[in-house]
């Protein structure tokens, strides 16, 4: 049976939310429609968004359902800037250098496509976004859209200063959008204290079923929808409701709240102890209960990820795979790495699935896979060394 830890790219649905998914999806009704079986479609999405909502601090108007964190993402950066422009060109966005993809992707095209004006705001060794370098960023440029960062690296695991963040821009009058992906589930957030102007979730990583997210759009912002037609949700997301997958959601994010910090603990000692030159990454405190992300000298990522496959042990490698020639990860060149330092990343992930005896068998497997990686990576590069 596969040892599974990672749980940071999806995570198993939970036996309950399973249920409710089930049973939902036995009721026929269109929220949208006003006969009756609609209209008990529509009480079964409203109460699954109220339930999500009171897991995020916020309103339930402010909960906007969508396809999942990517769509999320999207809605909001786009959404948001495009609006920003409404009554002065306000072509700049900041974005924290080694964001997820999905904002990243979403910025370079608002950039290739819009005039978007992108200034990437630099982490520290750790992976934080320096809030010096935004400060100077806010002060020296009158047309900043808005703020885009992580609420906590979903490679790394390193918390991000989002309280801090808000301030800054709120006192230039700029919105700002937090990718919570990674961290809902994991730690408290409280959209209302956050001071946020949106936030993006999804379900698949706390729980739910894949193909259902949120995007948290507080009641003062204002967006351009990507999608038009019935004008669901406020006008900002058209389309009709996905009822049983936001009750799945729902129960999914009820689920009573687990440590994984001791778990995570355990993994980050007994890989240290197993591997001496393995090198944690991202905060050593401040950090995702459920992550622990190293870099192993000399070694390829995707072959230790193969090698760990193969003895039943599923993880990740935290990099990116293009016409199958392995790229280092932009969170670590971000933090200061070299390439050759950040080939050899894997970013293991525990959830609610997860034992100490799963932990024991990736301590048991590692070794040999990292000894094996490294003889193929010295194969692989002893050729250019002989050339020197």
């Amino acid at each position: 049976m596969t040892v599974y830890l990672d749980h940071a790219a999806t995570t198993p649905m939970h036996p309950a939310a399973i249920a409710a998914y089930t049973e939902a999806l036995s009721a026929v009704g269109n929220p949208s429609s006003i006969h009756s079986a609609g209209q008990n479609a529509k009480r079964v999405l409203e109460e699954a968004r109220e339930r999500v909502a009171a897991t995020l601090g916020c309103e339930p108007i402010e909960v906007v359902f969508t396809s999942g964190g990517t769509e999320s993402v999207n809605l909001a950066v786009k959404g948001l800037w495009w609006a920003r422009q409404s009554d002065r060109p306000r072509p700049r966005l900041l974005v924290a250098a080694g964001e997820h993809h999905a904002t990243v992707d979403t910025v370079e095209w608002l950039e290739r496509y819009e005039g978007a004006v992108v200034t990437w705001i630099p982490l520290d060794a750790v992976g934080r976004v320096r809030l010096d370098a935004l400060a100077e960023a806010l002060d020296a440029h009158d047309d900043v859209a808005l703020v885009s960062l992580l609420w906590a690296n979903n490679e790394v695991g390193t918390m991000q200063p989002v309280s801090e963040v808000v301030a800054l821009a709120g006192a230039h009058g700029v919105p700002v959008h937090s990718d919570a992906v990674a961290a809902y589930g994991q730690v408290p957030i409280d959209f209302g204290a956050s001071g946020l102007a949106a936030l993006s979730v999804s379900a698949h990583k706390i729980g739910g079923p894949i193909g259902i997210g949120a995007l948290v759009l507080s009641r003062a912002a204002t967006v351009v929808p990507l999608i038009h037609g019935g004008g669901q949700q406020r006008q900002v997301r058209s389309g009709t409701q996905d009822a049983p997958a936001a009750v799945a959601f729902a129960v999914a994010a009820e689920q009573p709240h687990v440590d994984y910090a001791p778990l995570r603990d355990r993994l980050i000692d007994g890989v240290r102890a197993a591997v001496p030159g393995a090198v944690l990454r991202g905060d050593p405190v401040d950090r995702l209960p459920g992550n622990a992300h190293f870099t192993f000298e000399g070694c390829e990522g995707d072959s230790l990820l193969f090698l760990l496959d193969a003895a039943g042990v599923s993880v990740s490698t935290g990099s990116a795979c293009q016409a199958g020639i392995p790229e280092p990860s932009h969170v670590l060149l971000a933090m200061g790495l070299s390439d050759d330092e950040a080939r050899g990343a894997l970013r293991m992930t525990v959830g609610h699935t997860s034992t100490a005896a799963d932990v024991d068998a990736l301590l048991a497997a590692l070794p040999d896979a990292v000894a094996r990686a490294g003889r193929a990576g010295y194969a692989d590069r002893a050729p250019a060394l002989g050339a020197r």
